[in-house]
């Protein structure tokens, strides 16, 4: 693992609807600049196709831009297509490539038109990092069958859905990384988390029995586990922001597992603040 990722979190590591066009910015790269880029060790990744989800805001976003200053292709999916196509820009002026894939990856039709887009757009995806989640907090009482079916559908069966989509083409490259966003909640209990907890902890499930089916082919499937994130995806009553985890907290630890060396892989990273919020 390398040096410094281990100050910051716990991990295990094991031996190996209708939505618009594509938008494609790219820009231009020096061969100085292509050359500083693999000698700071961002080379691991350089120009290998990355899809993220959820990258209009949050977590995602923060990933998205964190992949593209290491050199990566970089798919922006999201539902929200003026912040995709506004973020794609603002990733072009800073001299990276990123296409906007605007998509409902919690249908299978969505799931599988975002890889088909990206695959056009930039080419075979080798690095896919599922972090699309909503969240539904009340009593299990008060629930109904379309909060179930929401929360589920985005959160759990987005993933297989678009693991499913890309693991064809990684088995041809003999390699690539499964990168899920799952979260403490998957290890724990909590009133009113009845949903939402059930849709980390099946991820969590899935993430182990996907890393088995596919290590065999050079397939790396990873979960991070974040405790409560300073993002707009919940209210976080109470809580100091400060002291919370930050996107970019999360986007590090994805970081940690792109770099990893190929003989080796991370299973899971519980990542929690320093200080409770």
């Amino acid at each position: 693992m390398k040096k410094g990722f281990s100050d910051f979190f716990h991990c295990l590591v094991r031996p190996h609807r209708a939505y618009g066009d594509t938008m494609i910015i790219e820009a231009n790269v020096s061969p100085h600049e292509s050359q500083s880029m693999n000698n700071s060790g961002a080379g691991a990744i350089q120009g290998k196709v990355t899809l993220v989800t959820g990258a209009s805001r949050g977590i995602g976003l923060a990933v998205a831009r964190s992949l593209a200053r290491m050199g990566a292709q970089v798919a922006l999916c999201a539902r929200d297509e003026g912040r995709l196509a506004a973020i794609a820009n603002e990733l072009g002026r800073d001299g990276h490539k990123a296409a906007a894939i605007p998509a409902d990856v919690s249908q299978a039709s969505g799931a599988a038109s975002a890889v088909q887009r990206t695959e056009q757009a930039l080419g075979p995806i080798e690095i896919l990092v599922n972090n699309a989640g909503i969240g539904y907090f009340a009593p299990v009482q008060e629930a109904s069958e379309e909060n179930w079916d929401a929360v589920i559908d985005t959160n759990l069966k987005s993933v297989f859905l678009l693991s499913k989509a890309v693991a064809p083409g990684m088995i041809r490259l003999h390699g690539g990384h499964i990168i899920n966003i799952a979260s403490l909640a998957g290890k724990s209990a909590f009133a009113g988390g009845s949903i939402y907890c059930a849709s980390k902890w099946g991820l969590l499930g899935l993430t182990q029995c996907m890393a088995e089916d596919l290590r065999p082919h050079g397939i790396r499937v990873s979960a991070i586990c974040p405790g409560s994130v300073n993002t707009e995806f919940s209210p976080h009553v109470g809580k100091d922001p400060a002291k919370m985890l930050q996107p970019e907290d999360v986007a590090h630890a994805v970081e940690a597992i792109v770099t990893q060396e190929p003989q080796s892989f991370i299973s899971e990273i519980l990542l929690r603040p320093t200080q409770k919020p």
